[in-house]
């Protein structure tokens, strides 16, 4: 049986990213701005807070807990300080969610000024691969398992009840250098291959971060066709970036972007299911608290999970500061482990409560807490009824 399965009791995680101390925040914001900062007093921050909120997540009843992803600023700023060959543009904007923006461009031009990008420590740009590329980030990826692993001690959990989250290769930029599609998407796996390994070499679980696989479905100008091609490639790249890593080690995660939103305009999990469980990972996360989203566990009645798969749902949302009752998580659970079988589901949240490093995250921190612990709860009922 896989770790990543229920043995007794129904396992609790999260998607990774987390609210991150004011004081680690200014610290980052000198330091990726190009103020003066004290390395060494930002090391010890850093570590502070990872053993802090690994601490509280356990408290709260998370069994596969992480570092809250307290080292990244942010995607973009992550991939340029781990892989060579890639240039920001600061003078360019990168089309976000285009279909659903159109459709409402007084909610989204707000929405971006106060929330999403807003509040950012550094500007958000795009960056395109101009040149080779290659990993560099040993010691970024060292520092955080290290981080990460001395918390996991303090607080009690087991190293495989830990992960920590890597970008997909489809987040890594846009390419002006390799002659294909496929021969980018090739050098990536290759290269983002080395941060995966090494963290699964460590002992802990990886999980693959790809919100750009549901994006492809609603992007203009691609018909079916270049939509379920562009889809395999990226499928393709994540499993030649994980080969040879033992699937029970490896978690994979997509959402579909938007915290608070109409959200009319994103992919149906039927668009993408099939694509997701070719990927060789022991698990799957996926939105389904969304209330676009929820009804879509009766997909599963048709779909068929392979043998030894875990389900991670969404039983919590990232878009509202509604702390879920309970009763209602536990519902959720056991609506899918009555169709895939109780060792099957995880419980976890749509997505990460903060994928920037913002000073004001739309969900408070002191809500994201008691969501953790409404989760614990709710886990513990389910439990009752599955495991009578």
């Amino acid at each position: 049986m896989s770790t990543q399965q229920n043995k007794d009791r129904i396992q609790t995680t999260h998607i990774g990213s987390m609210p991150r101390p004011h004081d680690l925040l200014d610290l980052m914001k000198a330091k990726y701005n190009g103020k003066p900062y004290d390395e060494a007093a930002l090391e010890k921050t850093l570590a502070t807070a990872v053993k802090d909120s690994v601490k509280k997540q356990a408290e709260c009843g998370i069994d596969i807990v992480t570092d809250g992803e307290f080292s990244k600023p942010g995607f973009f700023t992550y991939i340029q300080e781990r892989l060579e060959g890639f240039e920001s543009r600061p003078d360019q904007k990168r089309a976000l969610f285009q279909m659903e923006v159109e459709a409402f461009p007084e909610y989204y031009e707000e929405y971006f000024k106060s929330a999403m990008l807003g509040g950012a420590l550094v500007k958000i740009a795009p960056v395109v691969c101009v040149g080779p590329v290659k990993y560099r980030g040993e010691k970024f990826v060292k520092r955080d398992i290290e981080n990460v692993k001395a918390a996991a001690k303090a607080a009690g959990v087991s190293d495989d009840h830990v992960f920590l989250p890597a970008t997909a290769p489809s987040g890594v930029g846009t390419n002006e250098y390799y002659k294909s599609y496929e021969e980018f998407f090739h050098a990536l796996a290759a290269e983002m291959g080395k941060e995966y390994k090494a963290i699964t070499d460590a002992g802990i679980l990886v999980q693959i971060d790809d919100p750009f696989l549901p994006d492809i479905f609603f992007e203009k100008g691609l018909d079916d066709a270049q939509k379920k091609r562009r889809a395999n490639i990226y499928v393709e790249a994540i499993n030649a970036a994980i080969k040879g890593i033992p699937p029970e080690k490896i978690r994979f995660h997509t959402c579909y972007g938007i915290n608070e939103g109409p959200r009319l305009y994103e992919a149906a999990l039927a668009d993408i299911i099939d694509y997701m469980l070719k990927i060789n990972a022991g698990s799957y996360s996926f939105e389904a608290a969304n209330p676009r989203h929820e009804h879509e566990y009766h997909l599963f009645e048709r779909v068929k999970v392979p043998a030894g798969k875990v389900l991670c749902p969404g039983v919590v949302t990232h878009a509202s500061n509604i702390v879920e009752h309970p009763e209602l998580i536990a519902e959720r659970i056991v609506r899918f482990a009555k169709l895939v079988g109780r060792e099957n589901v995880m419980a976890g949240g749509d997505c990460g409560f903060s994928s920037q490093a913002l000073y004001k995250t739309e969900v408070h921190p002191t809500v994201v807490w008691e969501k953790f612990k409404a989760m614990r709860q709710g886990a513990d009922i389910a439990t009752k009824q599955l495991w009578k």
